[in-house]
Order: structure tokens, then sequence, then C-alpha cells
């Protein structure tokens, strides 16, 4: 198969600029003084696969570690609210919300985790987002690891975000249960 000479032919529409990166090439964080204040809001999503078995107990509050939804969702939350102590190059954001849902998926013997950040600022809340999901399918999976070391952790991403200059986001095919 013959390489494409342009990196950018055969992948995803690239911004122009790298915004955490100075002249030099330097990572750096992004100035945002200048911004507006707006409100801005992110929903993620992900999943975790297991077995039936395993669905079961997590849903049914059967775990010897104790309940494991409970669990995930504070740590979904508290992953939210820590998210510039995690990325590096995230700002502090005060949130105003925080959430984090639970749906099972018996027939592919799954968890959907769906997160929701809001905040009045001057960045966005996708991030915050993404990482609520990250840290509450982590902490499914340290919850039940004793009775399934195999369930996995996918597809984690941004289903939709509004506000700020980049404008609205909603990633195709997929609805929100929240609404702004």
């Amino acid at each position: 198969m013959k390489k494409s000479k342009n990196p950018r032919k055969n992948s995803r529409k690239m911004p122009a600029e790298l915004t955490h990166l100075d002249a030099r090439g330097r990572l750096k964080m992004v100035d945002i003084g200048a911004k507006a204040v707006t409100r801005r809001e992110a929903v993620a999503r992900g999943r975790v696969t297991m077995a039936r078995a395993t669905l079961d107990a997590i849903i049914g509050g059967r775990l010897k570690k104790g309940e494991a939804l409970a669990a995930a969702r504070l740590a979904g939350i508290i992953a939210a609210k820590r998210t510039h102590e995690i990325i590096p190059l995230c700002h502090q954001i005060a949130l105003q919300v925080a959430e984090v849902e639970f749906h099972a998926d018996r027939t592919r013997g799954a968890i959907e985790i769906e997160a929701r950040a809001v905040t009045d600022a001057r960045t966005g809340v996708e991030m915050e987002a993404m990482v609520a999901v990250s840290a509450a399918a982590l902490t499914l999976y340290d919850m039940a690891k004793a009775i399934d070391r195999a369930m996995k952790i996918e597809d984690i991403r941004l289903v939709r975000k509004s506000g700020g200059r980049s404008g609205d986001f909603v990633r195709s095919g997929e609805s929100t249960r929240w609404q702004s």
C-alpha cells in the first residue's frame, strides 16, 4: 500500500494550529484570559463489557466489595472535578454540574456510562466529561475484577458539546439523555 505524502489526507480534518504548542514547538498552557465566559456543556459516553453473570452481580448489588454503581458514580464526579490534576494542560474549572449515569445492556453484556459536565467559564468541559466516564469505568472494573478480569473498557467518546467559540458539536448517530 502506497503511503500518502500528505499526512492529513488519510485522516480527519486537523486544526490549522495546535493551541498547546508555542512558536518553538514546546508544550504550553493556553491563555484563556481574553475569552468570554459562556455556558459550556459536554456529554461523554463509554462502556464496560463483561460476562452476563458479572453484569447481574453489579446490577443486583452482589459484589463482595460493595455497591459498584454508587462507587463508580462518585469516582466519576470526583474525577470530573479534578480533571486539571490528571490531564496536564487542562485548566481548573468550577463545575456547576457533574453527573454520571449508567444503563445496563443485558443483550451486549455491558454497562453504558454517560457523564455530563456543565460550567460557566472561559474554556470547555469536554475533558471533564470524558475523564468522568473513564474513572467510572475503571471503578467498575476495580469493583468486579475478582469475578471477571476479562472485562473491557471501550469506546470512550465525546457525544455532544455546546458553548464557546468553536460552537456546538453533536456526534452523528447518537442521542443524549440530557438536553441543554
